[in-house]
C-alpha cells in the first residue's frame, strides 16, 4: 500500500543504505526519520522478531509508529552463520545504527571498530542509556532517566516525581542520533571518512532540564516543580469552566492583557493600578487567579475558545491523545497517514499514525512503506548481497535467517 502524499516529496536520502540494530523506541525513531527522507532502512530483526511487536498496553504502538518506510530481515547473531550475513550486509552500509547495551555489537563483530575497519566512510550511530562514564554500565529506561535527571520532579507536584506523559528520552533521543547522522554525512562528503556518533537518554534527559539548571545558576534559587513553580506569567493556566470543562487560557504581555479584559468584559480589572504589569499582576497572581476562576466559570469553554482565537490570544482545548484524530487541522493538513497493521488481532488492518512534524519543499513525508512483517524482505536483500538462491534455502533451513 502506497501513500499518495509521498509521490512528489522530496527524498534527500535516497540512495543512502542504513541498516539498524535497533528495538524498542530510541534506535528505531532515529532509523524512522532517516527512512522518512528517503533513506533504505533494513531492520535487522531477532529470528522471532523485535519484541515490541508483541508489547501490550503502552507498547502496542511502538512497532508500527516507529518502524514504517522500513524493510525486515531476521537474522540469528547468536549463530555464526547469522552474524556472518549481518557482518555482510553492514559492509552494503552506508549508516549502522545499533541501541543495545554496551559490548553487545563487539560480541558479534558488528562494533564500529570491526565494521570501520573495511569500510572506512562507515557512519556509525550508537544509541545508549549513557554517554561514556561512570554510568555507562547500567540499564536505562526511558523512566529510569527522568527520575535520575530532574525531569520527573520537574513534571510532578511536590513530592510526587511523574514520568512526563510520552517517551520523551527515547524519542528525542532517536532525533539526536539523527540530527548526528545527518552532520557526519556532510563531513564525510568534505573528507571522505566515516565517523561513530552516540547519542544517550540520560544526556538527552539533562539537555531538556538545562533551563531549570540555568535558573538556579542565575538566580540562585532552585526550580520549583511546573505545578508549584512561580510563573513568569499571571494569566497562564487551566481553568474550570461551565459544564466542567476545562482550558487552557494565556496572557502573556501587558498587550495581551489588556484585550483579555476587553473580550471578557473586565474593564474593572483593566483599569486596576495593581495589575498594570505583567510582574506587578504575577505578584498579585493569589488574588487575581481565583478573581479569574470565579468570572469564568460561567462560560462555556466553546465561549471561551472562539473569544480567544477571534482576539488572537493564546488557548488550549484539553485533549486526550485519541481526539487528535478527529483533530481539523491534522485532517487538512496531512498530519496523519494511513499505515497497514503488521502484527496482533488487527494485522492486515489499517490505522493512522503521525508523521514528522516537519515539510521539506512544502510537503510532509509521508509513508513509502508499510511497517513490515517480520523478515518480509529478506530473501530480496540476501539476493542483494549477492547470497544464490540455493545459499538462501540453506541459511532458512539452518534458521540462521528468517
Amino acid at each position: 500500500m502506497q501513500n499518495n502524499q509521498t509521490s512528489t516529496a522530496p527524498q534527500p536520502l535516497a540512495g543512502l543504505r542504513v541498516v539498524e540494530f535497533t528495538h524498542m523506541v530510541m534506535g528505531p525513531t532515529c532509523g524512522m526519520v532517516l527512512a522518512d527522507m528517503g533513506a533504505e532502512v533494513i531492520k535487522v530483526e531477532p529470528i522471532d522478531g523485535d519484541r515490541t511487536r508483541r508489547l501490550l498496553g503502552a507498547g502496542s504502538g511502538f512497532f508500527p509508529m516507529f518502524n514504517r518506510n522500513k524493510k525486515s530481515i531476521g537474522i540469528d547473531l547468536h549463530d555464526p552463520t547469522g552474524a556472518e550475513v549481518a557482518r555482510r550486509l553492514c559492509a552494503s552500509a552506508d549508516v549502522v545504527a545499533e541501541n543495545f547495551k554496551p559490548g553487545t555489537m563487539v560480541k558479534y563483530g558488528l562494533d564500529y571498530a570491526a565494521l570501520s575497519a573495511t569500510n572506512p566512510r562507515l557512519i556509525y550511530a550508537s544509541h545508549k542509556g549513557f554517554l561514556p562514564g561512570p554510568y555507562d554500565h547500567r540499564t536505562a529506561l526511558d523512566e529510569v532517566v527522568q527520575m535520575m535527571g530532574g525531569l520527573a520532579y520537574m513534571t510532578g507536584r511536590p513530592g510526587d516525581p511523574l514520568r512526563a506523559g510520552t517517551s520523551v528520552n527515547d524519542i528525542m533521543g532517536g532525533l539526536f542520533g539523527a540530527i548526528g547522522v545527518l552532520g557526519a554525512l556532510i563531513q564525510r562528503g568534505i573528507t571522505g571518512k566515516g565517523m561513530e556518533v552516540q547519542s544517550a537518554l540520560f544526556e538527552n534527559n539533562v539537555f531538556l532540564v538545562g533551563q531549570h539548571m540555568l535558573q538556579y545558576a542565575i538566580t540562585g534559587q532552585p526550580a520549583a516543580p511546573m505545578p508549584d513553580r512561580i510563573s513568569a506569567w499571571a494569566v497562564y493556566d487551566v481553568f474550570t469552566v461551565k459544564d466542567g470543562e476545562q482550558i487552557f487560557l494565556a496572557a502573556v504581555s501587558d498587550a495581551q492583557w489588556a484585550t483579555f479584559c476587553d473580550v471578557l468584559g473586565f474593564a474593572d480589572l483593566k483599569a486596576e493600578p495593581g495589575y498594570a504589569s505583567n510582574n506587578e499582576r504575577v505578584t498579585l497572581r493569589p488574588v487575581l487567579l481565583p478573581i479569574l476562576r470565579e468570572r469564568l466559570a460561567t462560560r462555556s469553554a466553546a465561549e471561551l475558545a472562539a473569544l480567544f482565537e477571534k482576539a488572537g490570544l493564546p488557548f488550549a482545548p484539553i485533549r486526550k491523545p485519541e481526539e487528535l484524530y478527529d483533530d481539523e487541522h491534522l485532517l487538512a493538513t496531512g498530519g496523519l497517514a494511513d499505515i497497514t497493521l503488521p502484527d496482533g488481532e488487527r494485522a492486515g488492518q489499517t490505522a493512522k499514525t503521525t508523521l514528522c512534524p516537519f515539510t521539506m519543499d512544502g510537503q510532509r513525508l509521508g509513508v513509502r512503506l508499510q511497517p513490515p512483517t517480520l523478515g518480509q524482505h529478506t530473501r530480496e536483500l540476501l539476493s542483494g548481497l549477492g547470497y544464490a538462491t540455493d545459499d538462501i534455502e540453506r541459511l532458512h533451513r539452518q534458521a540462521a535467517v528468517t
